[in-house]
């Protein structure tokens, strides 16, 4: 058996993906699969993926799903892969040459059952670190405290254990709905595990402008629910006083999207949500503005 699993998301992506593939064929280690999950796709992704697959350069297995959203097909990952260790690689990012080379022995010289994998760095095309790089002499963190005890920016790549991954609970699905932060997940292993610290670059990142990271308003608009679940999970678990109010100020502004009435009853910090309610309509009518004015409904 392989030690790492590669899956990829994959949505209407025929146009990049062959990006992610090269890179795979590419690696100067083989110890990987690929793990491709088709979510909805309506171009010729397994078309691609099928003559892939024929070609034989790396292992390929590959699943199709009705689309669920991101979450969903992180979902349906995780109850396919059978490695020790998982990374995901969207469809229009891809691998440096040498990243399951610098993954697998990092994980096999400092890996033990004490952590739950390993955090790396993004970088873009021509090489620069998405955010900043992790303090020198840092060798292991939870995503929550790089983010907010050591003022850390920019996306980062997690390499988890399969075995710890699905341990936690699967990402929620609400109707008619697609997405859910991935950081649900990762947040809940935080509390009980550390992150070992790789300061190399695992995935080279192109953001699309129909993706997710720059659509952001658009997210929340057609994913009220979804935004809602996440808000009330992060106002408990985060620490910081500031990253409280704010969650409770989107929280509001879900609520009041999928009209939800009961909203400062299900809240974990009633106070907090009704002095929150002002400035949560605020940015309710900023939200709506920004999906009328760029046409940015479904």
């Amino acid at each position: 058996m392989k030690t790492l699993t590669v899956f990829t998301p994959a949505y209407n992506r025929a146009n990049t993906i062959e990006k992610t593939y090269q890179s795979l064929c590419r690696q100067t280690c083989k110890d990987f699969e690929w793990l491709v999950v088709n979510d909805g796709s309506t171009d010729n992704t397994k078309d691609l993926i099928a003559g892939w697959t024929k070609e034989g350069k790396i292992n390929i297995r590959y699943i199709y799903q009705e689309n669920q959203g991101m979450h969903g097909a992180h979902n349906t990952a995780y109850k396919n892969i059978h490695t020790e260790l998982n990374i995901c690689i969207d469809s229009d990012d891809y691998m440096p040459d040498d990243a399951v080379e610098q993954i697998i022995t990092f994980w096999k010289q400092n890996g033990s059952r004490q952590y739950a994998g390993i955090i790396g760095l993004d970088i873009t095309k021509d090489g620069h670190i998405i955010g900043k790089d992790f303090p020198e002499g840092l060798k292991c963190t939870t995503v929550r405290n790089y983010y907010e005890k050591l003022g850390g920016r920019g996306d980062k790549k997690m390499v988890y254990r399969t075995d710890v991954i699905n341990s936690y609970p699967e990402y929620p699905m609400f109707e008619g709905e697609h997405y859910i932060g991935l950081s649900y997940k990762y947040h809940l292993i935080d509390e009980d595990y550390q992150l070992l610290v790789i300061n190399t670059p695992l995935v080279v990142v192109e953001y699309q402008d129909d993706g997710s990271s720059r659509g952001m308003w658009k997210q929340y608009w057609n994913n009220p629910k979804g935004f809602s679940f996440l808000r009330k999970f992060d106002m408990v678990q985060t620490t910081s006083w500031k990253r409280k109010l704010k969650d409770n100020i989107h929280y509001v502004s879900h609520s009041l999207r999928s009209r939800n009435k009961q909203f400062i009853r299900e809240s974990p910090m009633k106070f907090l949500t009704i002095l929150s309610i002002i400035p949560g309509i605020s940015l309710y009518l900023v939200n709506k503005n920004k999906v009328k004015k760029g046409k940015l409904y479904r």
